[in-house]
C-alpha cells in the first residue's frame, strides 16, 4: 500500500501526523508530489525529514520557482524557504524530476503531465475553480497511458475514473487547506477545515484521508512570521 502526499509546504507537524497515520494504516511506501517546502513554517526541518526518508519525490511549481527565480521575483512563501535552505537541500530540490513513471501503472505529476501550473482535476474560470469534466481531464492527460495518474497542486482532494478506465487522483494538501491564487485567473481554494490530507493507494483503489494534527501550532508559527493569511487558513481551512 502506497501513501500519496502532496503540497506539504513546510508544515512539519502535519507531515508527521500523516506519516504516523499512514504507517498505522499499513502503508509500506510513500510518494511525494511536490511543493514540499515553500511557506512561512518549517522548510529546513521538513527538508531534513524528507531527505532522510528518501521517498520518490517530484518537483512542483514552487520547487521550480525557488530554484530559478531571483529573490526579488519570488513570492513571500518561496523567499522564506529559499533564504533558509542549505546548499545540500537546494541540490536535493534540483534533483527532483517534474514528472515520474513510478511503475507501468502509476504516473506522478504535480499539476498535469504537461505543466506544473495546470490543474488536472479542476478548471479555473472567471467565476472561480470548479471540478473538471472527464473530457477536460482526458485532454490534459494526453497520451499518459498509466492506469493511475496522481497529481497535486490544487490542494483539493478528488478521485475521478475516466470512461476509458484510467483513474486520476489528487490526495489534497498535507500542509495548507485554503489559499488565494491568481494563475491563470484569480481564484480561492477552501477545504473548510484544518485537517491534513493525503491518500492511500491499494492496488486500483484510492482512499482519500483527512487527519487531525496540531494545526494551532502551525497557525501560531505563521503568525510569528507575519503571515496572517496563512495563520487564518491553517487555523480554519478558509481563506482570510
Amino acid at each position: 500500500m502506497i501513501a500519496v502526499l502532496s503540497d506539504i509546504h513546510g508544515n512539519l507537524p502535519a507531515l508527521e501526523a500523516v506519516i504516523t497515520d499512514a504507517r498505522d494504516a499499513g502503508a509500506t511506501s510513500f510518494v511525494n508530489l511536490g511543493d514540499s517546502l515553500s511557506g512561512p513554517l518549517w522548510p529546513v526541518e521538513t527538508a531534513d525529514l524528507l531527505m532522510r526518508e528518501g521517498w520518490p519525490t517530484i518537483a512542483g511549481n514552487h520547487e521550480r520557482q525557488v530554484l530559478t527565480h531571483s529573490l526579488e521575483r519570488m513570492g513571500a512563501s518561496d523567499r522564506f524557504a529559499s533564504e533558509r535552505l542549505s546548499a545540500a537541500q537546494l541540490a536535493w530540490l534540483a534533483a527532483q524530476p517534474p514528472v515520474l513513471a513510478l511503475t507501468d501503472d502509476i504516473f506522478l505529476c504535480h499539476g498535469s503531465p504537461r505543466s506544473d501550473l495546470e490543474p488536472l482535476l479542476h478548471t479555473v474560470e472567471p467565476a472561480g475553480i470548479r471540478e473538471a469534466t472527464g473530457a477536460e481531464i482526458a485532454e490534459r492527460l494526453g497520451d499518459t497511458a498509466a492506469a493511475l495518474t496522481l497529481c497535486g497542486h490544487t490542494h483539493l482532494p478528488r478521485v475521478m475514473k475516466l470512461p476509458d478506465g484510467r483513474t486520476v487522483a489528487n490526495p489534497g494538501s498535507v500542509g495548507l487547506q485554503a489559499f488565494h491564487d491568481d494563475h491563470p485567473l484569480p481564484y480561492v481554494v477552501e477545504n473548510g477545515d484544518p485537517l491534513t490530507r493525503y491518500a492511500l493507494v491499494r492496488g486500483a483503489e484510492v482512499e482519500l484521508r483527512a487527519v487531525a494534527y496540531d494545526h494551532q501550532a502551525a497557525a501560531a508559527k505563521a503568525a510569528r512570521e507575519d503571515r496572517d493569511d496563512w495563520a487564518v487558513a491553517l487555523r480554519t481551512g478558509f481563506a482570510d
